[in-house]
């Protein structure tokens, strides 16, 4: 074998190594993407100033709901502080699957399993059904599926009106919620019952100017 014939020879396996490295790559980036979408969900744990991307995000988990609700009447509800123009929160939406009778309730979580989520049952809370996320999922979110006017309900709707609507209200929850946001690393629960007191005053104020 001649030199050019040599280097040719040389070139061509440099050629195919180089190749074989971008298909391995590109093989494994996959595999790592595939990871990542089978993978557990994880909750974001840090308290951000509003984002404008909020609504957007509700509107696109509440187009995917729908389609597995056709024939349950229905209505699919932006609540919890990202529904509050204006509001710190946890970047997280809270949705609710609204529903006008108690009977609605067992079709509609067979509806929200069908899309992919489990069932966890009102986790303590009556009237409100629970749900974990599908694996995959584009924007972590509270899924519940309530009664029309139940407490559960109710208390949605009141605490995100209210606060909608009050500057001071807003201001004070915003604060306390960054004030506590450290403990979202270390004890999410702590960090939920260190903001009840408020909610409750707020709820009871937004009940009483109703």
């Amino acid at each position: 074998m001649g030199p050019a014939q040599r280097v040719a020879a040389r070139t061509g396996v440099q050629h195919s190594q180089h190749f074989a490295r971008r298909r391995t790559a590109r093989l494994h980036g996959s595999a790592r993407r595939d990871r990542r979408h089978r993978g557990p969900v994880i909750p974001p744990a840090s308290v951000v100033e509003y984002d404008a991307r909020w609504p957007i995000w509700f509107a696109e988990i509440r187009d995917g709901l729908s389609p597995y609700l056709e024939g349950i009447p229905h209505t699919i509800e932006h609540v919890g502080s990202t529904a509050v123009p204006g509001l710190a929160a946890k970047p997280i939406i809270d949705v609710d699957v609204v529903v006008s009778r108690a009977d609605l309730v067992p079709p509609a979580v067979a509806a929200m399993v069908a899309a992919g989520y489990q069932h966890e049952g009102d986790l303590g809370i009556t009237g409100r059904e629970a749900f974990t996320l599908p694996p995959g999922t584009a924007h972590y979110h509270h899924l519940y599926v309530v009664v029309e006017g139940n407490k559960p309900h109710q208390d949605h709707v009141l605490l995100r009106d209210r606060l909608r609507a009050n500057a001071a209200d807003r201001e004070r929850y915003a604060a306390l919620k960054r004030e506590l946001a450290h403990l979202l690393t270390t004890d999410r629960a702590a960090y939920v019952e260190a903001k009840a007191g408020l909610v409750e005053e707020i709820l009871r104020r937004a009940a009483q100017s109703s």
